[in-house]
């Protein structure tokens, strides 16, 4: 159970379906991006998992329990006895291991990225839980496949869960700040290149932090396939920003607190274990005025 990879393939996966210690969830959340610009809509993914799942796997609700329900921005950490309390309910704890997927539900953007699945994937390892692979492709690659579906209601034991929240992991909006002064950390924006020069006239705050280079996520895996690069073209996309440098400390961020998680993990595939994650992003950072925004041409 301890040289589970971050990321496990469909034929991974087929192999160990039925062992006792596996547990696999779906972490589906559907966003709507509108043709004329504007925020995405975001809808739950329990009702598509009801409908077909990988067999075995439970929902894992992102969108109504797994995120703090009194924030003032959507999908931030949830309080850790919240997060702790739903996971055992699920089975996911101690002494089992979890294979995380979700539907690269990116509706009307062609996205090969399982976000929503680092997203879950960062949460657990920020409250102690490191037994924990994402599947590779999602939903999308293991239907093309032709591999089974269910629709059948699962449910495991339910677990316990005695890891220790690693704050180190995520960073506030006060990180960010001294981040963009400080020669030692690494900047990574995580959204489109479009996004990150602030081409969005329908947003006068949109564009960039000081500092921070663009490595976009969804430009990391075949969107045909949905089949991740190989190390050396992973590679090729940090190594201009430096945050591959091992004395460095890198901080990823992108809208919402969760396509940086998928550059989090890519980061630590490639041999960076010093990653944090902006929880607030952009919805924090853009809503007070006092934090600088640059918007580029190039």
């Amino acid at each position: 159970m301890n040289d589970i990879p971050l990321i496990v393939t469909t034929d991974w996966l087929a192999e160990r379906m039925g062992d006792p210690d596996l547990r696999i969830a779906d972490a589906t959340v559907f966003m709507n991006f509108p043709e004329i610009g504007g925020p995405p809509k975001v809808e739950s993914g329990r009702a598509s998992y009801e409908q077909g799942h990988i067999p075995g796997a439970v929902y894992a609700d992102l969108l109504g329990e797994l995120s703090a329900a009194d924030a003032n921005l959507p999908f931030t950490v949830p309080s850790r006895d919240v997060f702790v309390d739903k996971m055992t309910q699920l089975g996911i704890g101690d002494g089992t291991y979890t294979v995380i997927y979700d539907q690269n539900a990116l509706v009307g953007e062609s996205v090969a990225a399982s976000y929503w699945a680092s997203r879950l994937a960062w949460q657990l390892r920020y409250e102690g839980f490191d037994h924990i692979a994402i599947l590779e492709g999602g939903l999308q690659k293991w239907q093309a496949e032709g591999r089974r579906l269910s629709a059948e209601k699962t449910s495991y034991p339910m677990a316990s869960f005695t890891g220790q929240r690693r704050t180190e992991m995520l960073a506030t909006k006060e990180d960010v700040q001294r981040a963009i002064e400080d020669e030692n950390t690494i900047l990574i924006n995580s959204l489109s290149p479009d996004e990150f020069r602030g081409n969005r006239p329908d947003d006068p705050r949109s564009g960039h932090i000081p500092s921070s280079e663009n490595v976009y996520f969804g430009s990391h895996a075949d969107e045909q396939t949905k089949t991740l690069f190989d190390d050396d073209q992973l590679r090729a996309a940090f190594e201009k920003s430096q945050a591959l440098d091992p004395d460095k400390k890198v901080i990823t961020y992108c809208g919402g607190g969760i396509a940086a998680t998928w550059s989090a993990l890519l980061l630590n595939k490639l041999g960076q274990p010093n990653v944090a994650v902006y929880d607030g992003s952009m919805n924090e950072w853009a809503s007070d005025p006092s934090c600088p925004i640059v918007k580029s041409e190039t």
